[in-house]
């Protein structure tokens, strides 16, 4: 068989990516399910990955042609770099001095043994999300994923259950995702149950207006911004500190987990 017959024959076995896997097509029941699955044990990062996928709608071709609309968003779609390869490159993470954004990230992800490698694996166990296709879609999509832990730093909000909730309102008012605003909502939904008094529901909602507030989080040059002093990123990005979060006792942000 000739290459270029070979050629042919791989692209007329794998249909388009609408037609192959209905990318965009909402998913409720499916899921609502997922959100269930991620409410009694919030560790199982993979069922965020199936309310995403179940939910992308429109967000993800929106926010690519978003990003193509802009000259910093056009230059790194143009590149098509993947971010985790960067985040994965421990010696390129460890160039990076005390206070600048790329060593916040570096001690935020040790202690917690985080890595952009563990994220993409649990992306992956969404048997129809094919994450890792080359497609100028599915690499934004990658895009948004890897970039969760670094939004965590610059937001400011923690791994605890509520920190979770608030960074994921946060990511909807930046992407519009339906996705984000469910496990938001969901997750809102339990900590109002605990009626302790603590301004949850102030803090998630917080988190969703400096969303809307801050600039445009995907079309950032995060290599670039790796070496930037986190507080000057803070200031350029529009972003404030987490004023009603970081109000609430910390062991109270992981109340409804440990209650769940």
């Amino acid at each position: 068989m000739s290459t270029a017959a070979q050629v042919l024959d791989a692209t007329s076995a794998r249909p388009p990516l609408g037609a192959r896997d209905a990318s965009f097509r909402l998913q409720p029941l499916r899921a609502f399910r997922a959100v269930r699955r991620l409410i009694a044990d919030k560790e199982d990062t993979a069922q965020v990955f199936e309310v995403m996928r179940a939910l992308s709608g429109k967000a993800i071709p929106d926010g690519y042609a978003r990003l193509l609309k802009t000259p910093q968003g056009g230059a790194i779609a143009y590149r098509r770099e993947e971010f985790a390869d960067w985040l994965s490159d421990e010696a390129w993470l460890a160039q990076f001095q005390p206070g600048t954004v790329g060593a916040a990230y570096r001690d935020f992800i040790a202690p917690r043994g985080l890595t952009a490698e563990g994220l993409a694996e649990e992306s992956r166990k969404v048997a129809d999300a094919d994450m890792d296709a080359a497609h100028p879609l599915l690499w934004y999509a990658r895009r948004l994923r890897d970039v969760h832990d670094v939004w965590h730093v610059l937001t400011g909000y923690g791994t605890d259950a509520l920190g979770e909730v608030c960074v994921v309102a946060f990511s909807y008012a930046q992407t519009r995702s339906l996705g984000f605003a469910l496990i938001a909502l969901a997750g809102a939904r339990e900590f109002r149950r605990l009626k302790d008094g603590q301004p949850y529901g102030k803090a998630v909602r917080e988190a969703w207006r400096a969303g809307r507030k801050a600039a445009w989080l995907p079309e950032v040059d995060y290599p670039a911004l790796f070496a930037m002093p986190l507080e000057e990123a803070r200031r350029t990005l529009k972003i404030k500190p987490p004023a009603t979060y970081q109000a609430i006792p910390q062991d109270l942000r992981e109340h409804y987990q440990r209650a769940a």
